[in-house]
């Protein structure tokens, strides 16, 4: 166990006291997690005023989608590659540097004169958050102390819980209030003061570290990824617009071929140096590459669910962005309430039980979803929305929470931070494509031309069918979950001693893991499996 007074090697500076005296650290935790949040809330606050940026800018379907699918695209091609430049160069200067750029693209966001602007500048905005966000928990892991370390996920998962509760009904505030007739774009630039402060008390607070092993990019594997999914998600967002020109199906193809590639590059570059972007031994762990089919197919699910939800309401039902934004606050309630009981009281007892549990739950709030807005029709009200929302909340807290330490749990110690940053990468890369899917399972079931009394009918027509699609992608989730370990051996006897254990040796070069964006798995243990360099399971299956 580390002792008070010390603090994991990865820090290569001058290291913070842990001790209960010294308040620096705290303040550094203030500014990461305020960092955090402020990431947070901006992914949910968006949907939000997507009807209020459509009206005022003129923007058509295809440039919505990409101010939602931009910002995810950007997040995703760059999480590893954030993580493991915060590892070479340092993470408190890749933090204020992630941070100063998401502040410089949350002032071009607010500023845009047109659709184009915006969704480069959400793009940029992406690209600097995948700077920002990976630094907060390794910055954490080497600043405090292992046994403080449960205390302090504990924080960020309350931080998590707020962002997801606070995003949507702060952005139909901002929306609502039209602050100086500016309309939609406070909230891009409440992010201003926040990001400035940060900056500053970043520079005096925070302190450096390193990964004690010297590390090297892998530009290649970068541009590859990125590649892959361009090609991918592009002809996917605009093929509806386009009328599915045959470019779009060749790229699609094309982009299957590009990720064989990064397979057999990243296979010879970790023969070669050992730094691969991607570490694909990670894939003979079989609940790993388990999870990871889970976080790719949730993250897609949630992708559609989410853009579709807005513009049904909005566009569809024609309520303003305050009512749409309250009417979502049960679910997000839900998803905290479920969220913290599912690791610490349900998991020990039931193992992944509860995450097919909750995919089972989230079905069932789909499909009484689905029933209520068919039954209802024009009609429907807030009110009759919370029983399947509520439901839904229940099942995703379920999942989101200990789903990323039942990934982790079996992937060997040293591997840990490579596996952290893929699972949050993987995610973003399912909402990224969910977002783009939208154009299949949403755009396509409405009419080309449609009467202004036929707009409401088939935006609610086009929601119902785009939720049988999420249910079918949950219903293929709960039975890939099967692959997942039964139970947490820090959960069964004497387990929680050995991972308190274990938390006291040297951590992996990325720090504490978790899933910064919200999708869980935060907790005392941040993710990092058994005693140093161990390769057994760390869970019964």
């Amino acid at each position: 166990m580390t002792s008070s007074s010390s603090l994991p090697s990865t820090a290569s500076g001058p290291a913070v006291s842990s001790d209960p005296s010294d308040r620096r650290r705290w303040f550094a935790l203030a500014i990461v997690m305020t960092a955090a949040f402020m990431d947070l809330v901006d992914v949910t606050i968006v949907n939000i005023a997507i009807p209020s940026i459509r009206e005022d800018t003129g923007a058509s379907f295809t440039s919505i989608q990409w101010i939602t699918a931009g910002y995810a695209l950007a997040f995703a091609a760059g999480l590893i590659t954030g993580g493991r430049l915060g590892d070479i160069y340092g993470r408190k200067r890749l933090f204020l540097i992630g941070i100063g750029g998401f502040t410089l693209a949350s002032a071009l966001c607010g500023f845009a004169a047109n659709p184009e602007m915006l969704v480069a500048s959400r793009i940029l905005q992406g690209g600097t958050a995948a700077l920002m966000v990976p630094q907060v928990l390794s910055i954490v892991h080497a600043t405090f102390p292992a046994h403080e370390r449960g205390k302090v996920f504990g924080l960020f998962g309350a931080i998590v819980g707020l962002g997801a509760v606070s995003g949507p009904l702060l952005g139909a505030l901002l929306t609502e209030w039209n602050i100086a007739g500016l309309e939609w774009r406070p909230i891009f630039l409440i992010n201003l003061p926040v990001g400035i402060a940060g900056l500053i008390l970043g520079l005096k607070f925070i302190t450096e570290s390193k990964a004690p092993k010297a590390l090297r990019l892998d530009l290649v594997g970068v541009a590859l990824v990125t590649l892959g999914l361009l090609m991918l998600i592009y002809p996917l967002t605009r093929g509806h617009e386009l009328g599915w020109p045959l470019w779009g199906h060749l790229s699609m193809v094309g982009s299957l071929l590009v990720f064989l590639v990064l397979v057999l590059f990243e296979r010879s570059k970790a023969r070669k140096d050992g730094s691969p972007l991607v570490e694909l031994s990670l894939f003979r762990v079989k609940s790993f590459a388990a999870g990871i089919a889970v976080q790719l197919t949730f993250g897609i699910g949630l992708g559609i669910f989410f853009l579709v939800w807005t513009l049904y309401m909005q566009m569809g039902l024609g309520w303003s962005a305050l009512r749409a934004g309250t009417t979502g606050i049960p679910f997000s309630v839900a998803v905290s309430l479920a969220a913290g009981i599912s690791v610490q009281k349900l998991v020990p007892r039931f193992g992944r039980k509860v995450l097919q549990t909750g995919a089972l739950l989230m079905v069932a709030g789909l499909l009484i979803y689905i029933w209520e807005s068919d039954r209802y029709g024009m009609g429907i009200t807030s009110w009759q929305m919370i029983l399947p929302l509520v439901v839904m909340g229940l099942g995703m807290g379920l999942i989101v929470a200990p789903l990323t330490d039942a990934v982790l749990s079996e992937v060997p110690k040293e591997h840990s931070g490579s596996a952290s940053g893929l699972i949050n990468t993987v995610q973003q890369m399912g909402n990224a494509l969910g977002l783009g899917l939208v154009s299949v399972v949403f755009l396509g079931a409405i009419g080309d031309r449609l009467a202004p009394q036929d707009v409401g009918p088939a935006f609610a027509e086009a929601f119902r069918h785009s939720l049988w699609w999420v249910a079918g992608v949950l219903a293929v989730i709960f039975l890939v979950m099967f692959a997942l370990p039964a139970r947490p051996r820090q959960h069964v006897e004497g387990g929680d001693a050995a991972m308190d254990a274990a938390e006291g040796s040297e951590g992996p070069a990325t720090g504490a893991v978790g899933a910064v964006d919200g999708s869980g798995g935060v907790n005392g243990s941040g993710g990092v499996n058994g005693s140093e360099g161990a390769k057994e399971p760390a869970l019964t299956s």
